[in-house]
């Protein structure tokens, strides 16, 4: 047990200096949250030596919490005991690419090998852009690229990157093979990673590891004449990132991923790859990411130009909506899956600690909190100086604003994690034992419908109707006054999702993978599209699209009339929570623990 806190389950690489473990966090001792633990052992005899390799491992921290990009591993925690030295990281479950390339027979398929190629890209073009000085990887080869469970490139140590600056030079770092002949002088700049690019895929492609191959001899053995598989165009990016003169390699990794892309056009590997920021319909690069700690399974709200949103890590974070940069987090003691509530400057959220939360949505300090008996996975909503949700205690609560104190509480007779629709006379909601509420401001009951099974999703309340779905697999629309069952559409399976409406259509999405569009009068289908998994959040209408995540882990944009997919965007885990679109921005978290922004 390091620190008290990680406790040490397996030994996963062992370097010169050290091991690389992984570990359990023990705070999270109600889940199995694993990190990578990365030790440093100084062994250096000379004062000198010793204080010059401590700042070295320091530096790698101060690099990376610095960094925010889903193909680098998030740092946790730094800390030294006696002359071992560890950083806590972001534990990546995969495979680096020396291990894939060992256990492959035969070579590796060229589209799988662009894929790969167009996401380092990206987080070199990260890097090499980040604020205020751009950062030089020095080290890219096989084995400090993993390939996560989804199939995607995180890079992993960075115990030789360093910060560039223009005319600076240092000692020769890196691994021989792979860094181009003005590393070994101490001259390493952005044109440095391209060529070590260039040598990995090299390697990937032909399975001739550079390190036993003379230096800088790329040119004497082309890919093809080692694997005629490979195309004409990407034997030629290869060779332009090979080059020895920095000067004739391409000018910057933007520039690399621009020619792979039309190399993956001219062969048809555009149409078969499937990479983090290339769908086969359209490149999509997100504006930014966050990440978040643990999942993110509750959806977004946005207001005076931030999005706030709660995560598994139990946090209730304020993110600037343009940039994605961090403002502020409020720590709660559990799970936030509710979306937040905004008003008058006040940030509304429950936690699956029992507690709604009020914070300041400028600074998130508390402005003051309510507890019930159970866990709240209701989102909450304000009206008129009243805030409304429901809780796994069965009640629906009715809390003043300005006092905090308690107005009324409904009882529902079980477990509310359907959140409030609220008309300008009515409630509306459901219970987890199928029963679906219409009561007034007072906490009158009005109505009462039956469904026969749970009934998890919010109302939708439109042109005196009611829209909802339950877990009995049927989409029901009630007179909105009276309750009656006006229609009903039977799906294929249950649903959480809440409908949308536009024009006189009505979308909802279902466990059975697809997301339905119907006649709002009749319940008529006019089309569906099908996902590659269950659709647990909620479609979202903006202008002539719909925007609705799924279980696959995408993130579908779709014609609101045909459904035709207009781009999809894949992430790393499913998507369980509903999109927020403002200003042609689509805003989302995913249980990849990131929060994204893509153009709509």
């Amino acid at each position: 047990m390091l620190e008290g806190r990680y406790l040490v389950q397996d030994v996963i690489g062992v370097g010169g200096m050290g091991s690389v473990y992984r570990a359990r966090d023990m705070h999270f001792p109600n889940v199995v949250k694993l990190v990578a633990v990365k030790e440093m052992i100084n062994q250096g005899r000379d004062p000198i030596i010793k204080q010059t390799i401590i700042q070295n491992f320091e530096r790698e921290a101060n690099i990376l919490v610095t960094l925010n990009h889903f193909s680098i591993p998030k740092i946790f925690d730094y800390f030294s005991l006696e002359e071992r030295s560890y950083l806590v990281l972001e534990y990546v479950h995969g495979k680096d690419l020396e291990a894939v390339l060992s256990e492959t027979t035969g070579m590796l398929g060229e589209d799988q090998v662009i894929g790969w190629a167009i996401e380092i890209c990206d987080v070199l073009e990260y890097l090499h852009g980040h604020k205020p000085e751009p950062i030089i990887f020095r080290d890219l080869k096989p084995s400090n690229i993993m390939i996560n469970h989804q199939g995607h490139v995180v890079l992993v140590d960075f115990g030789i990157a360093k910060t560039f600056q223009t005319g600076q030079k240092g000692t020769m770092i890196g691994t021989e093979g792979y860094s181009p002949p003005e590393q070994y002088r101490g001259d390493a700049t952005m044109r440095a990673d391209i060529y070590s690019l260039g040598a990995t895929l090299h390697h990937l492609l032909t399975r001739r590891d550079p390190r036993l191959e003379p230096p800088f001899s790329f040119d004497e053995r082309p890919v093809r004449n080692l694997n005629p598989e490979v195309s004409v165009e990407l034997e030629a990016v290869l060779q332009t990132a090979l080059q020895y003169n920095p000067e004739e390699r391409f000018p910057s990794a933007a520039d690399m991923k621009k020619a792979l892309l039309a190399a993956a056009k001219k062969t048809g590997a555009l149409d078969r790859i499937n990479v983090a920021n290339v769908s086969p319909d359209q490149m999509i690069k997100p504006l930014w990411v966050f990440r978040c700690e643990d999942e993110v399974r509750g959806s977004p709200s946005y207001d005076l130009g931030m999005i706030f949103i709660g995560s598994y890590d139990n946090n209730l974070y304020g993110l600037d909506a343009a940039l994605g940069e961090f403002r502020w987090k409020y720590p709660t003691d559990g799970g936030i899956v509710t979306r937040p509530f905004i008003s008058n400057d006040l940030v509304f959220a429950g936690s699956e600690d029992g507690r709604l939360y009020a914070v300041s949505a400028k600074t998130g300090r508390l402005a003051w909190s309510h507890q019930v008996e159970k866990p709240i996975r209701s989102s909450p909503w304000v009206v008129d100086g009243h805030v409304y949700f429901g809780a796994d205690d069965g009640y629906l609560h009715s809390i003043n604003v300005l006092s905090t104190g308690r107005v009324f509480r409904f009882d529902a007779g079980d477990a509310i994690r359907s959140s409030p629709a609220m008309s300008s006379e009515f409630i509306y909601f459901g219970n987890e034992d199928g029963d679906f509420f219409c009561i007034d401001y007072h906490g009158q009951l009005k109505w009462r419908f039956r469904a026969k099974r749970a009934i998890t999703s919010s109302a939708l309340v439109s042109q005196g109707m009611v829209y909802v779905t339950s877990l009995d697999s049927t989409l029901y629309a009630l007179d909105a006054k009276s309750g009656w069952v006006l229609w009903r559409f039977r799906m294929l399976k249950g649903s959480v999702s809440t409908p949308c409406r536009k024009d006189n259509y009505i979308y909802v999405g279902s466990a059975d993978g697809h997301i339905y569009c119907l006649d709002a009068n009749n319940a008529k289908e006019i089309w569906n599209f099908e996902t590659g998994h269950q659709v647990s959040g909620s479609p979202v209408v903006y202008k002539d699209a719909i925007y609705c995540g799924s279980a696959d882990g995408m993130m579908y944009s779709l014609d609101y009339k045909t459904g035709r997919v207009r781009w999809k965007f894949v992430t790393g885990g499913p998507i369980t929570s509903s999109p927020v679109v403002v200003n042609d921005i689509v805003y989302f978290g995913s249980t990849d623990h990131l929060v994204y922004a893509l153009m709509a």
